[in-house]
Parts: structure tokens; C-alpha cells; sequence
């Protein structure tokens, strides 16, 4: 009787870990430099105006979380079909944090009396935040958790449409026709009378489909991606290195040229930042075989656990980051330098919302109950909701 064939264990992507503490941090650097603008007195002053023509340069942010979404759901998902349990997982893990922290914040908010946050408006303010995700940067669960609705109609269309290329060749033009047609009218049109879930873009799945996509993509061809990146990284590089540098001018060509606001100009839904948000996608990629190269060649041991560690609570540290950041807020109202003294002073706040995120994220992962608060509870009530051993990623773990 011939023996049974051991199922062939997936090898654990190290990039993915890399990766994700990249665009993590990346969105508290965003956040704590707007905290630190918002503490200088002279609008129009050098230290200003620096920040607010630099902060295109990091907000590919917001994306690179769209990206590694579509990926880790494909990559622990796609050849399942199981969508009962995908959908109560998955809704049990995103949904359970997203509902306790919108109630903890504003609790906390009205508490501590910090505006506009006050007891009377409570449940009102409670139920939008829930509905809409527009307190406490949460609004990202909203989008992911319409991409769990969607999810499965994204794995046929790949099984039933053999020519991936053409269905990401697609998607990009349409994400290419959705950000023009955002900068140039849609963002200034009267919306008032349409429903929030069209009206609110930046909460709209649909707004962010290349990305999932394109994750789903990348997940499918893992190898090939790779071996493309690796080929084209000095060109790919030079590129992202160029329109990072672009996206400065590209600023005051918003500001003075088009006439934007600032809030318009430095919006994440523009062609120049769709291409690249693309390209500093795939250059963070590249980062990451780096690092997973490195781990091969004698890596420090500490320096690879820290990168697990924080890769395993990199969605806890984008959910309680509000918290670090209320901290520092607080901490520069308290403090009277100069603008050029916070401009040099944001390595230290950076640091301090990163080490605040961080401990309470790795507080709630080692100490039950609290890994509920971060999508990794300690506690599980159905065994079979567990995640599968062997698995190539904790797909918790945004």
C-alpha cells in the first residue's frame, strides 16, 4: 500500500513581515508630522511649509495597507472556498477590534473632555463612527471589511478569466480614469445630496480596487513578481527615487498653479500618486527580498525579532496609534519652541508614538483577553475558527 503524500509546507514569506512594518510606520510618521505642523505658529514659515510639501512623499501609506491586504487574503484564502468560515472570521476579526476601539477612544475623548468629544453627543457621534469610520483614522476597517463582501467574486474572476495581465491591465486603467475624475471634479462637486458611502470616496472599496487587486495579483505570481523586481530593481528605484522627489514640485503645482487647497493637494487620489504609490509599492518589495536575503547571510538575531514582533502587531499599532498620537498632541500644547524647534524635535515625538503604539499593541497580544482589542485574541470560542497550523501567514495581522 503506497504511502500517503505529506502535504507540501508553504514557505513563510519574511518580505510580507518586512513590509508591513514599512507601511506601518510609515503611517504614524504622516500623522505625527501633521501633529507637529499643526503646533507651529507661522503658516507661511520655512518649517511650515517643509512639512506640508513633504507629506505627499509619505503618503503612499494609505495604499501599501490596500496592497498587503489583497495579498494576505489571497495568499490564506484563494484556494479555500470555505466562505462561511472566511466570512465569520474574518468579520469576527477586523469587526470585534473595530467596534471596541471606536467605543474605547470616544470614551476615553469624552472623558478627558478632548473637543469635539462631549458626553452629550455621545451615541450620536458613536453610531456615525460606526457606520461611516470617521473617528480615530479607523476608516480603513470600513474599507476592508467591504473588500470580505467582495472578496470571493475576486477569486472567480481570477479562476474564470485565465489572462491575469489583462485583469490587472484593466484594473489599473480604471483606477487611472477613477483618481482623474476625483482631482479634477469629483472631489469639488455638490455630493451633498447623494448617499455617504458615495459621497465619502476615501471609504469607497472602490476607490482602492487596483490595489486589492493588484495584491491578488502579486499573490498568484509570487515568483514572478519576485523575479521581475529583482531584474528591473535599478531601474525601478531610479523611478520611485524621481517621483518621490516630484511629488514636492507637485505640491505647489497643486497649491499655486491649480489653485487646491491644501487638503486637495496633498490627496492621496491623484494620477501622479496613483503611479507612485505603484512604484514605491513594488520598491518596499524589493526592500523586503532584501531583508529576506539578508536573514540568509547573518542577520542579527534581535534585529529579525524585532521584525516579527512588529509585523505581528502591526494592526494593533495602526489601531491604538490614536492613543501615542493624543499623547504627543498634549505633550507639543504643553511645550513653546520655536517652529524650526518642533521641525527638529519630530524625530523624538516619531519615536514616542512608535514606542507608545507599539506597547500597548504588544500589551494586548501577550496579555488576555486584551488580543481581541488587535485581531489576535488569546481566547477563542469555536476551535475551528483557530488559524490552521502550517499556514503561509497570520492573515490577522494586517
Amino acid at each position: 500500500m503506497p504511502e500517503p503524500t505529506k502535504k507540501k509546507k508553504r514557505p513563510y514569506l519574511h518580505e510580507v513581515d518586512l513590509m508591513r512594518i514599512i507601511f506601518i510606520f510609515g503611517v504614524l510618521l504622516n500623522h505625527t508630522t501633521t501633529a507637529f505642523s499643526q503646533s507651529m505658529a507661522d503658516a507661511a514659515g520655512a518649517p511650515h511649509m517643509t512639512l506640508l510639501a513633504t507629506h505627499l512623499l509619505i503618503h503612499f501609506t494609505r495604499m501599501g495597507f490596500m496592497f498587503m491586504t489583497g495579498l494576505v487574503l489571497t495568499l490564506n484564502y484563494y484556494h479555500r472556498n470555505d466562505w462561511p468560515t472566511f466570512f465569520k472570521k474574518r468579520f469576527a476579526g477586523s469587526g470585534w477590534p473595530y467596534v471596541l476601539w471606536n467605543i474605547i477612544l470616544l470614551t476615553a475623548s469624552c472623558l478627558l473632555a478632548i473637543a469635539p468629544f462631549t458626553w452629550a453627543t455621545y451615541w450620536p457621534t458613536l453610531t456615525s463612527a460606526l457606520l461611516h469610520g470617521d473617528q480615530f483614522y479607523l476608516y480603513y476597517i470600513v474599507v476592508t471589511l467591504q473588500l470580505y463582501v467582495l472578496f470571493p467574486f475576486m477569486v472567480k474572476l481570477f479562476q474564470k478569466v485565465s489572462n491575469h495581465n489583462l485583469i490587472l491591465l484593466v484594473s489599473f486603467l480604471v483606477q487611472l480614469a477613477v483618481v482623474f475624475f476625483i482631482k479634477y471634479d469629483y472631489q469639488f462637486m455638490d455630493r451633498s445630496n447623494l448617499t455617504w458611502w458615495v459621497r465619502s470616496y476615501g471609504v469607497n472599496v472602490f476607490t482602492y480596487q487596483f490595489y486589492f487587486i493588484f495584491g491578488e495579483y502579486t499573490s498568484l505570481h509570487y515568483q514572478q513578481m519576485v523575479q521581475s523586481i529583482r531584474k528591473h530593481a535599478r531601474a525601478l528605484i531610479t523611478a520611485t527615487l524621481l517621483l518621490s522627489v516630484g511629488t514636492v514640485p507637485y505640491y505647489f503645482w497643486n497649491r499655486n498653479v491649480l489653485g487646491f487647497a491644501h487638503s486637495y493637494a496633498v490627496s492621496p487620489h491623484q494620477p501622479y500618486m496613483f503611479v507612485y504609490d505603484v512604484l514605491m509599492i513594488l520598491t518596499i518589495f524589493w526592500i523586503g527580498l532584501k531583508y529576506s536575503d539578508w536573514r540568509q547571510h547573518g542577520m542579527p538575531a534581535r534585529l529579525d525579532q524585532w521584525v516579527k514582533n512588529g509585523a505581528k502587531v502591526s494592526f494593533g499599532i495602526y489601531l491604538d496609534q490614536t492613543i501615542g498620537l493624543t499623547l504627543l498632541r498634549w505633550i507639543l500644547a504643553q511645550t513653546h519652541l520655536s517652529d524650526w524647534g518642533y521641525f527638529a524635535a519630530i524625530p523624538l515625538g516619531y519615536v514616542f508614538v512608535l514606542a507608545v503604539s507599539f506597547g500597548i499593541a504588544w500589551f494586548c497580544y501577550k496579555v488576555p483577553p486584551f488580543g481581541i482589542l488587535i485581531g489576535r485574541p488569546q481566547w477563542h470560542l469555536l476551535k475551528h475558527n483557530r488559524q490552521p497550523k502550517g499556514a503561509l501567514l497570520n492573515d490577522t495581522a494586517k
